[in-house]
């Protein structure tokens, strides 16, 4: 068996050093329930195409024109009802997440015509089924690539072979164990929290037409020998635990701010694979720490929320954000991070094997 290449892994995970989350801006409430706004919609003034004009200047630059997103990076808003009720979707609209900007000033009936809008049936779209193959013919997995692709291609990829955040479900062994389709359906319907799934409202026909797809899609992966595009896992099961030990402990440093009875304890049983190796050369979801001194002499600590070499902003215990010139004040960042970053021009193979195999004895 081939071992994976250290450039060949480095260099999927090194894609997700560069991006920064936009500046979001203080959270203001919903001047009204958003479940009211859309059960009232036909009372409003709004004219019939104010939300999609509302949508045009505000979302389509990063989710589309058509609300059919723009993969891998910003995700479909097609089907959101789906995922979102309607006061969660005003709170995302308001707030923001992640990498997207809150727009606190959409109230009244603006906010009315955009949540009618989003929540509004999709539209008609040559790349519904951009997900399925000829294999894929038949009517019900032609309707689950439909809705594969507007809620899960973000994260599994258009053809259900890996994405954004979430793994190859083609080789996932709960899709493989799954006769039935019923382990399928109760993680669409129940999510997985801590994996960052959310929950989604799929009728039974639906759920059926999601499984009939992603066995699809499974059935012509299978079939392309040679043409894998994920990592198995035991091409990840190649170096020497003892090893791996040794440099966790010595060269690698690790031990500097990982315990494997403290916070690493348990991890190989949480992750697996191609996902447990990302985290140990990148974990993306670690937050960094910022203090800002003003001119005063005041010093504001936070979660770092947004840098760049014109903007620092943080966001307090409170969760309020707060941002500044950069000129303006000095400011240091505490990045767990940037330990792992400085690790990747000096890891070998050898490295990378021997610690993974370690790594995954901590179970």
């Amino acid at each position: 068996m081939k071992k994976v290449r250290v450039a060949a892994l480095l260099a999927a995970v090194a894609t997700g050093i560069l991006g920064f989350q936009a500046i979001q801006t203080p959270i203001h409430a919903a001047s009204a329930s958003a479940e009211s706004a859309l059960a009232h919609q036909a009372d409003n003034q709004s004219p019939p195409n104010a939300g999609a004009e509302s949508y045009a200047r505000h979302c389509a630059i990063c989710h589309g024109d058509q609300r059919e997103g723009i993969l891998p990076a910003f995700p479909p808003l097609i089907g959101i009802a789906h995922q979102k009720t309607g006061d969660q979707i005003a709170e995302i609209i308001h707030s923001g997440k992640g990498r997207m900007p809150g727009f606190p000033t959409l109230q009244s009936e603006e906010l009315q015509a955009l949540l009618h809008f989003l929540t509004s049936s999709a539209p008609s779209t040559p790349e519904a089924t951009a997900g399925a193959s000829a294999a894929d013919s038949s009517a019900l997995a032609e309707a689950g690539g439909s809705l594969f692709l507007q809620n899960c291609a973000f994260c599994h990829g258009r053809d259900a072979m890996g994405g954004e955040s979430g793994p190859d479900l083609t080789q996932s062994e709960l899709v493989l164990s799954d006769a039935t389709g019923e382990k399928i359906s109760a993680v669409v319907l129940s999510g997985r929290p801590a994996n960052k799934m959310p929950v989604f409202k799929f009728s039974s026909h639906e759920i059926d037409s999601l499984v009939a797809f992603i066995r699809a899609r499974t059935a012509t992966a299978a079939s392309q020998k040679g043409g894998r595009r994920g990592v198995a896992v035991a091409d990840l099961q190649t170096g020497d635990a003892q090893a791996g030990m040794r440099y966790f402990n010595g060269a690698g440093g690790c031990a500097k701010c990982h315990s494997p009875s403290g916070d690493l304890a348990g991890i190989a049983t949480r992750y697996k694979g191609l996902q447990l190796e990302e985290r140990m050369l990148y974990p993306e979801d670690a937050t960094s720490k910022v203090t800002v001194t003003l001119p005063s002499g005041q010093r504001i600590s936070g979660t770092l929320a947004y840098l760049d070499e014109f903007t620092v902003g943080l966001r307090d215990k409170d969760g309020v954000y707060k941002s500044w010139s950069t000129k303006a004040v000095k400011y240091t960042v505490d990045s767990p991070v940037d330990a792992h970053v400085d690790m990747f021009s000096k890891y070998s193979d050898d490295d990378i094997h021997n610690l993974m195999a370690y790594i995954q004895t901590l179970r």
